[in-house]
């Protein structure tokens, strides 16, 4: 690998040209590959090299150079892309068949094979110390799985930190204009290639060409909006706790935060994520939600437009009362991910709504 910063590697990394010198990455719409004689075939799927292809739902060009430059991006040896960013956890768990250090202790015991968790959580931005966790699940001889989406991987990198293996559904910040599903396992190549892969092969969660080339176009642009969208959320969030009529305002980088020293030793910036309590009902939360001009009502996020989500009645609904509230979902509470619109129209336009309630 060249030694590239990282935007550079964002724009260039991976690249495949085909016979015909193209600028802009070839997407290769093919279900299967031609060979020159039947023996390739039976060399092919004995053993592929790494330029050579066998079938779409085992690799296909455009998807290994998406590959390839979001393991250059993280640091890892290699990576497998997936239809969706579920696809992603669903593959990094099944095929190996808190905050609290001491609740780490007591849930991982010998014989544990993995542990799974959010390095910033959904929607409370609950901090993870990787490297304690990993500690803890290193000496139980466990992998550590950490889906890393809401830090992204511009922002932290869990592999450094003492992970495994890392996760992202790439619709969110990779994508970033909220056009396609997809996602991402990242490690070694003895996991990706030796325990991942041959699961992939025969369950099909494969990401199509077309969305590995959008992907890769997402890429181009990934660091200058995920620092651009995380100056303006910590912005709208010391805005928002300076306000002092919000229950709770939740930024990583927050003095207010509980794990502000960890996501300052971990992370590069706060990330593009803030969640705030209105402390009021699901009625005056809506209204809220209502007056709100430029920011939309959805439930994605790393997108450039910015998104307020009501976690208790939408992504999170289904969780009894009793969960959501042990997880701080209170009826109040409002996870605003960030866009690239002006940071002073964002500020305006959520006081504005808050004047509604």
């Amino acid at each position: 690998m060249h030694d590239w910063s990282e935007r550079t590697k964002l724009v260039h990394a991976g690249t495949r040209r085909s016979q015909y010198g193209e600028m802009s990455e070839a997407i290769f719409l093919t279900q299967g590959f031609a060979y020159d004689s039947a023996a390739q075939a039976e060399a092919r799927f004995k053993e592929a090299g790494p330029d050579e292809f066998v079938y779409a739902r085992y690799g296909n060009p455009t998807v290994a150079m998406f590959e390839e430059r979001i393991a250059a991006l993280e640091g890892a040896e290699d990576a497998f892309a997936t239809a969706s960013g579920m696809a992603a956890v669903h593959a990094a768990l099944f095929s190996m068949l808190g905050t609290d250090l001491a609740q780490w202790r007591a849930a991982i015991r010998s014989g544990t094979k993995a542990v799974f968790f959010e390095s910033l959580s959904n929607p409370a931005l609950e901090v993870i110390d990787i490297a304690a966790v990993a500690e803890i699940a290193h000496a139980a001889g466990a992998l550590v799985i950490a889906d890393n989406v809401f830090a992204t991987p511009v922002l932290q990198r869990s592999l450094a930190l003492g992970a495994d293996v890392v996760i992202y559904s790439a619709t969110k910040h990779i994508d970033g204009q909220g056009r396609c599903l997809g996602g991402v396992v990242l490690g070694n190549r003895d996991f990706i290639r030796g325990t991942l892969e041959p699961f992939l092969k025969h369950t099909g969660g494969a990401m199509s060409p077309f969305t590995a080339w959008v992907m890769l176009k997402g890429m181009e642009t990934l660091d200058l909006r995920v620092r651009a969208q995380a100056a303006s959320a910590a912005a709208i969030a010391d805005h928002l706790a300076a306000r002092g009529d919000l229950a709770r305002v939740i930024f990583p980088f927050l003095p207010s935060h509980p794990q502000q020293e960890v996501a300052r030793r971990q992370m590069q910036a706060g990330g593009t994520l803030v969640s705030f309590d209105l402390g009021r009902d699901k009625e005056a939360t809506f209204r809220f939600l209502d007056a709100l001009q430029i920011i939309l009502i959805s439930n994605n996020l790393g997108d450039a437009k910015s998104i307020a989500t009501h976690p208790a009645t939408t992504t999170h609904s289904r969780l009894p009362p009793e969960a959501r509230a042990a997880l701080g979902i209170t009826d109040g509470l409002v996870r605003l991910s960030v866009g690239l619109e002006g940071t002073a129209d964002l500020i305006a336009d959520i006081d504005r709504a808050l004047a509604a309630v």
